[in-house]
């Protein structure tokens, strides 16, 4: 067997789980899109309500918000109850991690007033946020006054509070970084009620760079300031079909968004925005955007495509007409352009609608999509929950760029898993050492995407169902899973926490930093306070006992800190 050929595995027996499964779009159409919708529009609603309000007035009742929440903080006996979380119910989060943390006994927070925009500042280029503004709702701000986040993830409902505590990439991350590298501060509330303002440079420094990835495990996050960047009115995106082995999809790959020559900094060499769709083990569509204004978009002979419309192709399904007719150009609306995958979920709605993207759906009611995925969540019970677990891979694997084509080869002998999703960002060389980090060393090696400020990497974007549960064959989800995570901790890669884990908290700490984080958690007051980040992540139920042990550990654990916790 070549390294190339996925195992033979026998064929599986269904049971009753498959056919829920296969006909859940039953549901789908009759109860979960038409309440989606519903919501959606609810949603906009709102947000129009509180864009009718002064930026003052947005304030005034942010600060009357942060008051409520101190006060509440207050009100909590750490020797009666359990540990802080937010009020917001397990299914509303978009991540497919069940969360499970909220069945122990908790004390709830509610931060669910916090959906605010409170400034935009042109002079100083900064957008004030609350936690659960979402991307939607900013770039509908943003956009028409020719202004965006340097960083806005592809969907609609991602909102900046798990952005910032968990993970959140774009097009773009091969300039700016992920998501939370593009915030200027942060304004958080500590367990003991404190209000405090974190930048890269004031007295709450080491909070500012250890609240990335730390799933809120700090402090609870109300407000951001995040960097804006000037845009133009269109995307003009050029689609180039690539064929060859994965070795060499992945070096096209690499050669759309890193000059040989090492000029990473040029923008005449380097793309705004970079993506690329692996479709099989031979082809792939490599998508590269420039900013274009009106005047250019509506140049005679010039195509403009708006892929918002919800009777349009999908995204996805657009592009791969690339393999077909060769490379074109055409132009995008901006704000179509960031969020192209919200209606299609990438490719995801391929299995919850099988018929979703067929042409008479899209026209009929392409105008619900998508189905919330909260909604998907909160009608599926245990079982069903177990069988995606099984069944079902979303995960995302960070990987140094120059190991991109070692992932995909990887990703096809384990999981046969197409279209994939190639997204790159830089990991920057900072003053500390955050839970994640580049490679030791990387600025001398001078790789193709590096600079000596950081270090390029990839996401490997790994969403559908594998192949073998396709062909109706045996199929270890968990299985497959661990050996990615092992896989990840041996070449330096990282796994975003939204997704399901299957890690040990050796390997937790194994794949990710520890040594910023707990200093940080004992500093202001965390421990004994909210949930460490690795039980809130962690796969399963969380019993109170299992917990409070973890953090009496914690606590009884000498500390040993330095002046500068984290130093490369």
């Amino acid at each position: 067997m070549s390294d190339l050929e996925a195992p033979l595995r026998p064929k599986r027996k269904k049971v009753w789980v498959d056919y829920f499964v296969q006909f859940r779009w039953i549901i789908v159409i009759f109860v979960v899109l038409p309440i989606s919708f519903t919501l959606y529009f609810l949603t906009y609603l709102g947000d129009v309500r509180s864009e009718c309000k002064s930026f003052k007035k947005r304030q005034e009742e942010h600060d009357e918000n942060v008051k409520k929440v101190v006060k509440r903080l207050k009100e909590r006996n750490p020797k009666k109850d359990g540990l802080v979380c937010t009020a917001r119910k397990p299914w509303i989060a978009v991540g497919m991690r069940n969360v499970d943390y909220k069945r122990a006994r908790h004390f709830e927070v509610d931060l669910s007033s916090f959906r605010n925009i409170l400034d935009i500042d042109k002079e100083r280029m900064i957008a004030r946020v609350e936690p659960l503004v979402n991307m939607g709702q900013i770039s509908r701000v943003t956009v028409p006054m020719n202004l965006s986040l340097a960083v806005v993830a592809e969907l609609d409902d991602l909102t900046v509070g798990g952005l910032i505590n968990g993970y959140g990439i774009e097009g773009s991350s091969h300039i700016y970084g992920l998501f939370s590298d593009t915030v200027v501060s942060y304004e958080i509330v500590l367990a003991d009620g404190q209000v405090v303002r974190a930048t890269k440079d004031n007295e709450y420094s080491d909070l500012f760079y250890a609240i990335p990835w730390s799933q809120g495990t700090l402090g609870l996050l109300v407000a951001a300031e995040i960097k804006l960047i000037p845009v133009k009115e269109y995307m003009k995106l050029t689609y180039k079909p690539v064929v060859g082995n994965l070795h060499e999809l992945a070096q096209a790959y690499v050669d759309s968004l890193a000059p040989r020559d090492g000029d990473q900094d040029n923008p005449d060499k380097v793309p705004d925005f970079v993506e690329t769709m692996i479709y099989s083990p031979t082809e792939a569509v490599c998508m590269t955007g420039k900013y274009a204004s009106k005047e250019e978009a509506k140049k005679k002979g010039n195509k403009i495509n708006s892929v918002g419309w919800w009777f349009k192709p999908w995204f996805y399904q657009h592009a791969e007409t690339a393999l077909k007719k060769g490379e074109f150009v055409e132009y995008i609306p901006t704000r179509e352009y960031y969020h192209r995958h919200t209606r299609c979920l990438y490719w995801e709605g391929k299995l919850i609608l099988p018929f979703a993207d067929q042409c008479w759906f899209r026209y009929l009611l392409g105008w619900m999509m998508p189905p919330k995925v909260s909604l998907l969540k909160a009608t599926q019970g245990e079982a069903i929950r177990n069988y995606y677990h099984e069944m079902h891979v979303i995960q995302d694997m960070l990987v140094p760029l120059y190991k991109v084509g070692d992932a995909l080869e990887w990703v096809h002998r384990e999981m046969e898993l197409y279209p994939l999703w190639l997204c790159p960002h830089r990991l920057f060389k900072l003053p500390v050492k955050t839970m994640v980090y580049p490679e030791p060393g990387f600025e001398h090696q001078h790789r193709q995407g590096d600079t000596h400020y950081a270090q390029m990497y990839t996401d490997v974007g790994v969403y559908y169902a594998p192949g073998p549960v396709l062909r109706g064959e045996v199929f270890d989800g968990a299985g497959a899973v661990r050996k990615m995570e092992d896989w990840l901790i041996e070449n330096h890669g990282f796994q975003p926490q939204y997704a399901v884990s299957e890690l040990s908290e050796k390997n937790f700490w194994r794949m990710f930093d520890a040594d910023l984080y707990e200093h940080c958690r004992k500093k202001y007051g965390a421990v004994g306070t909210f949930m460490s980040v690795y039980y809130k992540s962690k796969k399963g139920r969380k019993t109170e006992k299992e917990v409070q042990e973890a953090e009496q550990e914690i606590l009884e654990t000498p500390d040993a800190e330095a002046d500068n916790p984290g130093d490369y």
